[in-house]
Order: C-alpha cells, then structure tokens, then sequence
C-alpha cells in the first residue's frame, strides 16, 4: 500500500533575516506536517513568527534553512515562475482587512486570481457565481466594496480564495477586523469548508479561534512549543447563513 503524503511538510526550517547587518532569526527549527481535510490554528504572540511561517507555508518566501514540500515536492527546488503558479493554482489566502480591489464589484474581485491562471472571462464570471453561492454571497455579486459590511466583504475574500479549488486556503487573522458576532458567522463558514474537505490553516493569536480547530501549532520566538488535537468547539451554522 502507497502512504499517503503529507499536503504540506516542513522539515527543521528556518528563517533567518538581516537587519543593519545583524542576523535576526524569525523562525527556528519548525517541523510539523499538514494533513489534506485539517482545520488548524498557528498560534502565538505578537513577534513569535506567525507570519513569516505563513508566508513559507503560502509559497511567497523560502526558508533559509530546512525544506519545506508540497506533495512531496520541494518548492525550494522549482523556479520562481513555477513556484508563482503553484501558488496561484494551489493556495487561496484569507486577510485581516480583505484587501478587496475597490473599484471592482464582488464578482470580479473573486474571479481575479483565474486572471492568472489564464482562464477566460466568461469561465472566470461562471466560476466567480459558484464560489459566492458557496459563501452565500451571489446575491451580492454587483455590488462594491463600499457596499457591503465587514462580514459581507471578507465572505468575498473567502470565495476569492476558493475560487481555484485551492489545496490549501490560509487565513491571516480572518476575524480581527469584525465584531464578535459576524466574526463567529465566519469562523462557521470556515467550519462548514472544512467538513467539506477543504485543507484550513488559520494564523490568529486568538484563543477564541484556536478552540474551533482541531489542531493548534504554538510559536514562541519562532520555535515550535507545542502541536496540539483537541476536540474542537465547532460554530452549527451552514455556509451560506
């Protein structure tokens, strides 16, 4: 029988940045593995190497040292070219502040990143409505950003994300700009991804967040000091409520 490989391996990786000529290390001697179907938290303070993680695991920086591998293969080892279209076609990011284009409605925002990809723009308008109806969002589809709330405005940045059938859909803080209950609206979004099968990793120094994962990767001053499961408190709302 074939074992099944990891999504995403990181193997004794590192980090490491100059500032003034001084060598600063961000990240130190992480190893974990992503699981395809994983809901996770990585979680820290203000400083721990949350985000320069992130940007490794989202394929937008390499490691100074260690490897990480995507599928078994190791993106150290691919082109930039090849690397930016793995990224294009493999992972969807979720942000803080959305990061929507203003002067583009909701379906063109979702359908950009297909601009990448080469598809057309009847294919890419298409997907763009399957992907808001998923988020509950086709409904909105004309409208602007300006029109819509916070909540309607990151469930766009959500369907943006899923709009390539990413591997993996990394989310950055995705409740720090909502209030308390549109953010626990999202969270169940999230949910309902994953019991889908979607591959969720969510960068938060919320404990709040963490307790609705499965699994929580804990940073301190860029170490790994901990990998949790746990019994996840899971928000009992659909995708598109």
């Amino acid at each position: 029988m074939t074992a099944v490989l990891p999504l995403i391996s990181l193997r004794s990786v590192c980090k490491t940045y100059r500032a003034d000529g001084v060598a600063v290390v961000a990240v130190r001697n992480v190893s974990f593995d992503i699981n395809q179907g994983e809901i996770l938290a990585v979680m820290g303070p203000s400083g721990s190497g949350k985000s320069t993680l992130m940007n490794m695991i989202g394929l937008l920086d390499l490691p100074s040292e260690g490897a990480i591998h995507l599928e078994g293969a190791n993106v150290a080892s691919l082109s930039e070219d090849r690397r930016s279209s793995l990224r294009a076609r493999s992972i969807g990011f979720v942000f803080q502040s959305y990061n929507l284009l203003a002067r583009h409605n909701a379906i063109e925002n979702v359908a950009l990143p297909l601009v990448y990809c080469g598809i057309g723009r009847k294919e890419r308008l298409r997907r763009a409505e399957q992907s808001l109806e998923v988020v509950g969002m086709l409904r909105r589809a004309t409208h602007f950003p300006r029109q819509l709330s916070g909540g309607e405005q990151q469930r766009i940045a959500i369907a943006r994300a899923l709009i390539t059938s990413p591997l993996l859909v990394l989310a950055d803080e995705p409740t720090g700009a909502l209030d308390s209950r549109t953010g626990a609206e999202i969270l169940a979004l999230f949910a309902a991804l994953n019991r889908t099968g979607q591959t969720i990793v969510m960068i938060t120094h919320d404990p709040g967040i963490a307790t609705q994962c499965r699994r929580i990767i804990r940073l301190h001053d860029g170490e790994l000091v901990g990998d949790e499961t746990q019994v996840p408190v899971l928000p009992k709302r659909g995708v598109a409520s």
